[in-house]
């Protein structure tokens, strides 16, 4: 997907076997949607997470919602769905690190752009997760090259599949910042 002798960067590399990403799922316990598995199969963003690299980098995207969402608990987020705000830091840890781990999994694309898991099947959108700064930022992974690489107008509006807890997130509903 290059373009030659038009000063654009290389933005693809070739893609990963078979084997390659089921190890990856493997290591990092992920359950890769089939439109991801597709393309990484047939070509890599090389700006991307090198899957068959070093874990240390993509450990840390992995962990980068819960430690945004938990930066704003401390700085004043509190959902009202959440129940009531612990007194303790500790407490509140806990309980938003529990609602992560049960919602579905976000699987690091490039920069803080985040494929969930789930469902398991192709069309999930691209969430842009920044603390509890989180849009959708393509209906699915092919509106987001184009949104990301392709000149496309920006972040998503109108209607996309909707993610358990991160489309909550999004929409706003039950927010808690103090006024």
């Amino acid at each position: 997907m290059s373009v030659e002798g038009q000063g654009k960067p290389e933005l693809w590399a070739a893609g990963y076997t078979a084997a390659e990403l089921d190890d990856a799922q493997a290591r990092f316990g992920l359950h890769f949607p089939p439109d991801l598995v597709a393309l990484l199969r047939d070509r890599r963003p090389l700006q991307g997470y090198d899957w068959t690299g070093p874990e240390e980098p993509i450990r840390r995207k992995l962990s980068w919602p819960l430690e945004g969402l938990l930066f704003d608990v401390e700085n004043g987020l509190w959902r009202s769905d959440w129940g009531e705000r612990p007194a303790r830091a500790e407490a509140r840890a806990g309980i938003v690190a529990a609602l992560v781990a049960a919602a579905p999994p976000l699987i690091p694309i490039l920069g803080h752009r985040y494929l969930p898991a789930e469902p398991f099947e192709a069309g999930n959108p691209v969430l842009s997760v920044y603390q509890s700064d989180i849009i959708y930022y393509g209906r699915d992974l092919e509106d987001y090259f184009v949104q990301e690489f392709g000149g496309g107008t920006g972040p998503v509006t109108g209607p996309v599949r909707r993610i358990r807890f991160w489309s909550d997130l999004i929409d706003g509903a039950g927010t808690g910042w103090p006024a």
